[in-house]
């Protein structure tokens, strides 16, 4: 019997369950989950107080991760083209502290990658990113677009891909 998925004995990517739904799809405790880990991060461990419901995850899509005790691990939510923005945009992209450094990170983003470049193969993609994360994101192949800004008292900087 294998050992259950822990910061010391992290989850391989690929035995996670992968769920890639739109808001109307995600069940009632699906997004209880997706909140209290964004929550979790982005309010409490990082102290940055802000409204993270902001009416933009009902026309979003949501990828999330969860280990095999059925425990939320990673997550990102991706915003469509719109008026407002002709970019797909990646957002709220986060690993739960427990499962930090086993390549989630990077199995999120390559797995939201290769979906936005089946829906949209010609769009360009955004996201606003922790300024140190700067070198992850260039690795997916992400530029800088903006300065590197406060945002809630943490340097961002907004990243643009060319295409998916």
């Amino acid at each position: 019997m294998n050992a259950p998925a822990t910061a010391t004995n992290p989850p391989a990517t690929d035995a996670l369950e992968w769920r890639w739904k739109a808001f109307d799809a995600l069940s009632a405790r699906e997004v209880y989950t997706i909140l209290e880990a964004r929550s979790a991060v982005f309010v409490v461990e990082q102290n940055c107080v802000y409204r993270d419901i902001d009416d933009a995850d009902q026309a979003a899509w949501h990828l999330a991760a969860y280990d095999e005790a059925g425990r939320l691990v990673g997550y990102l939510r991706v915003l469509l083209p719109d008026a407002q923005d002709p970019d797909v945009r990646i957002g709220r992209v986060l690993t739960t502290a427990a499962f930090r450094g086993a390549g989630l990170g990077n199995a999120l983003l390559s797995r939201a990658l290769g979906h936005i470049r089946a829906q949209w193969p010609d769009t360009p993609v955004s996201l606003h990113a922790q300024a140190h994360l700067q070198r992850f994101y260039g690795a997916f192949g992400f530029a800088p677009s903006s300065d590197v800004h406060d945002e809630d008292g943490i340097p961002h900087v907004w990243m643009r891909s060319a295409r998916a």
